[in-house]
C-alpha cells in the first residue's frame, strides 16, 4: 500500500517528545492533517503502545506541533500544540504544551524559520491554543541552537542549554478568566453523589486542584502506585469532568472525558514532605515547597506538566486556594519549588494583588531541549 509523508523534526522538549512541522508543509485541510498525524503517531492503538508510528504510549510522548512565521505585530512565531491520542482517533488542540514550547525556539533556529545571531535570542511566540504571548530565550552557537549545558531539570538524563521560557498574562489562557468560577474554593458534585473541594484555576492552562488527604492518599505516590488504583482514577476523571463543566469547558459531564480528555488537567496536592523518585532518590522536605501529582489524558504523569506547574505556581499565591493553603510561603520573586514523582520543578510567578483583584503578569520557566531526528515521517495513505 502507498504511504504519505511530510518533512518532520522529531524534537524533545523538557519532559516531553514530538513531532514538529512547518505549517506549509501540511494538508490545509484540518481532518487530513489530524489524520496524518494520528497515523504518524502509530494512533488509535487499543493495545496503548503506539508501535506503529512514533508515539511513545504516554501522553507527554504523543504530541504535535505546527509553527510557522508570523505577521503580527511584535511577534516572530506562531505554534499550535496538538495532543494525540493514544487509544482514541483525536488530536486535542485546546490547551498549550509548556514543555514542547521549549523547543519551538530551537525547530525554529534549525529548521530556518529564523536566523538569530549567535549569542543569546530572544523570540517573540503566540501560542494559537491558548492566544498568549511566550517569550523563550536560547543561546545561539555557531548558527545552531546550543545543546551542551549544564542545566538538570527533572524527569530527564543529562544536562543541557537552558532555555528561558516567559509566559506573558497567562491568566485565562483556557476559559478567559484566572479563576473561572470566580471563587478559590468550590464544591463539586460528583456522580456518585459525593461532593469534594477542589480549587479550580486557569493561568497556563486549566486545572483543578483537590487535596490528597481528601481522596485518602499521603501526596507522595508515585504514578505507578495511582495507576494502579482505580477507584482513585476512576475518582480523579469524575472531579476533572465535574470542574470542565462548572468552568464552562463543556456543557454536559459526558462530553468532559469525549471532547475535552486533556483540559482541565486534575492534580491532587499536599504540604512538603519526603518523597520517593522514579530516579531512586529521596526528596526531603525542605526540597521543595509544595508535592503535587497530576493526571493527564486518564493517567498519572510521570513529571508535572510544565503548564501545569505553572498553574500551581499561580495558584499558590492566589488567596485561599488550597494549593495556597498546602504550600509553604515563598518570598515575592522568589522561586515556588514543586515536588513532583520525578523531582523538583522551581517556577517563578509574577502575581499581582490589588483593589480590582489578582493578576498575573507572568510566568518563568527553564527547560532544556534539542532535535533527536530530522526528516520525513510516513503514514498509510488510506
Amino acid at each position: 500500500m502507498a504511504q504519505v509523508s511530510c518533512n518532520t523534526f522529531f524534537m524533545r522538549g523538557g519532559t516531553s517528545k514530538g513531532l514538529f512541522f512547518h505549517a506549509h508543509d501540511l494538508p490545509a485541510d484540518r481532518d487530513q492533517r489530524d489524520r496524518f498525524i494520528l497515523r504518524a503517531m502509530g494512533s488509535p492503538d487499543p493495545f496503548g503502545r503506539q508501535l506503529d508510528g512514533m508515539g511513545g504510549g504516554i501522553s507527554s510522548l504523543s504530541k504535535a506541533v505546527i509553527v510557522s512565521s508570523s505577521a503580527r505585530e511584535g511577534v516572530d512565531l506562531e505554534y499550535q500544540f496538538g495532543q494525540v491520542g493514544v487509544d482514541d482517533e483525536r488530536v486535542d488542540y485546546d490547551g498549550n504544551c509548556g514543555n514542547l514550547s521549549s523547543a519551538v525556539g530551537v525547530f525554529a533556529v534549525e529548521s530556518g524559520l529564523v536566523s538569530p545571531s549567535d549569542g543569546e535570542a530572544t523570540l517573540r511566540m503566540f501560542n494559537l491554543n491558548s492566544a498568549k504571548r511566550v517569550d523563550l530565550e536560547l543561546q545561539v552557537r555557531d548558527g545552531h541552537a546550543a545543546v551542551e549545558g549544564d542545566l538538570a531539570i527533572a524527569g530527564v538524563a543529562g544536562t543541557g542549554a537552558p532555555i528561558r521560557l516567559d509566559f506573558v498574562q497567562p491568566g485565562g489562557s483556557g476559559t478567559g478568566r484566572l479563576l473561572p468560577t470566580d471563587k478559590p474554593v468550590e464544591p463539586l458534585d460528583l456522580p456518585d453523589g459525593t461532593t469534594i473541594t477542589a480549587s479550580i484555576v486557569d493561568a497556563a492552562i486549566p486545572c483543578v486542584f483537590v487535596r490528597a488527604a481528601d481522596m485518602g492518599l499521603v501526596g507522595i505516590e508515585t504514578p505507578s502506585e495511582l495507576r494502579n488504583r482505580l477507584d482513585i482514577m476512576t475518582r480523579l476523571e469524575a472531579i476533572r469532568s465535574a470542574a470542565a463543566l462548572k468552568a464552562g469547558i463543556v456543557d454536559n459531564l459526558r462530553d468532559a472525558t469525549r471532547f475535552s480528555p486533556a483540559t482541565p488537567k486534575v492534580a491532587m496536592v499536599a504540604p512538603a514532605a519526603p518523597s520517593p523518585t522514579l530516579a531512586g532518590e529521596r526528596l526531603g522536605v525542605d526540597d521543595c515547597d509544595i508535592q503535587v501529582r497530576m493526571i493527564s489524558m486518564g493517567a498519572p504523569h510521570l513529571a508535572i506538566p510544565l503548564t501545569g506547574a505553572m498553574c500551581v505556581g499561580v495558584a499558590a499565591r492566589i488567596p485561599d486556594t488550597l494549593v495556597q493553603e498546602c504550600a509553604r510561603s515563598v518570598a515575592p520573586g522568589a522561586d515556588f519549588r514543586i515536588g513532583h514523582g520525578s523531582g523538583v520543578l522551581p517556577v517563578s510567578a509574577d502575581v499581582r494583588r490589588d483593589a480590582r483583584g489578582v493578576e498575573v503578569e507572568r510566568v518563568s520557566v527553564y527547560r532544556t531541549a534539542r532535535v533527536l531526528m530530522a526528516g520525513r515521517v510516513f503514514a498509510p495513505a488510506s
